[in-house]
């Protein structure tokens, strides 16, 4: 049966024949037509495959961390912590491994259940692995699952982190290759390519995913996740960032991206990579709570937990905890 003919006839009944069967070979016609379907059969379609992998009532809670803020050299549009980038915020030193240690004891206290780390660095430096290593050591240690985000790695660097206890690193395509060049001209897409394949070689897991509503068309958020989907493995945690925009950043005039086609890419992001740990990420603070549960309903089945993520706020965890009861929902074991 064609993937995108998800329905057989019985009788006079149309019933749903949905297949969350993996798949590494999708195309940009494919991925555009599942953006075309009527919205309530994109939800449709979307929380059904949701359900032969995951349980339909369960969010898996993520806490972030700023161990390294600001000075980055790179120039991506969006980012606040940019050197290229009158945003306000000061470049600080990296934290220590007791200081980090102490926030994700707090963070494993306020139910989550990954705790993820994220240095402003172009790339990690040979002279830093024994540092982050120690960091490393002292969260796993605490029984938590662990991300980092350090920028472009070699291979040599994946295997010393995944050596000291790293499961997840956070490393994002943003967009289609497209409309990459438009937003970033510091780092090439196969520079982020090839730091996904170094992780993959380590034996680490990859959280992989975009921004969306920084000024790209559908067809680029189609762009970026055929890109993702078609990866030998698909990442483990996908997030979808709605984007933030930062007064100082190229960004910052960019009116946010129409809700229902938000739900719509989180939807075929779920169809896409049926096995993956959809994020809910950045943004989520303007969105409503009508708004966000549409989100889980769409396949959406991970936030990040806590009032800010790296330089910028998110909602606070009572609100998160209210809002997850309210919906009947409950944090993944």
């Amino acid at each position: 049966m064609d993937s995108l003919d998800t329905t057989v006839t019985t009788g006079t009944a149309v019933s749903p024949q949905l297949s969350a069967a993996v798949r590494h070979d999708w195309t940009r016609d494919e991925i555009a037509a599942l953006f075309d379907l009527p919205f309530p059969e994109l939800v449709f379609r979307a929380q059904s495959v949701h359900r032969q992998h995951f349980a339909p009532d369960e969010v898996q809670l993520s806490t972030l961390l700023n161990i390294k803020e600001g000075g980055c050299p790179e120039d991506c549009g969006y980012c606040s912590q940019s050197v290229h980038h009158d945003t306000g915020v000061p470049a600080s030193a990296l934290m220590d491994a007791d200081a980090v240690a102490a926030e994700a004891r707090k963070a494993k206290a306020g139910g989550a259940q990954r705790f993820c780390m994220g240095a402003a660095w172009r790339e990690l430096k040979d002279r830093d692995v024994p540092k982050i290593a120690a960091i490393l050591r002292e969260v796993k240690a605490l029984g938590l699952e662990t991300c980092m985000t350090l920028g472009m790695l070699t291979e040599a660097q994946a295997a010393a982190l995944k050596e000291a206890g790293l499961d997840y690193y956070n490393h994002n395509l943003d967009s289609s290759p497209e409309f990459y060049e438009r937003i970033i001209t510091t780092r090439t897409y196969g520079d982020r390519l090839d730091t996904l394949a170094a992780v993959r070689g380590a034996g680490m897991k990859v959280c992989c995913g975009g921004i969306v509503g920084m000024g790209e068309s559908r067809m680029d958020r189609v762009g970026l996740l055929e890109s993702l989907a078609t990866l030998s493995e698909h990442p483990e945690s996908v997030p979808i960032n709605l984007l933030v925009p930062v007064a100082g950043t190229p960004a910052a005039d960019q009116r946010r991206l129409d809700t229902l086609e938000f739900v719509r890419t989180i939807a075929v992001a779920r169809i896409l990579m049926p096995a993956s740990w959809v994020r809910l990420s950045a943004g989520r603070q303007t969105l409503t709570d009508a708004e966000q549960g549409l989100c889980f309903l769409a396949g959406a089945n991970s936030i990040f937990y806590g009032d800010r993520l790296l330089t910028t706020p998110n909602p606070e965890e009572d609100d998160d905890l209210r809002l997850l009861g309210a919906l009947g929902m409950v944090a993944a074991t």
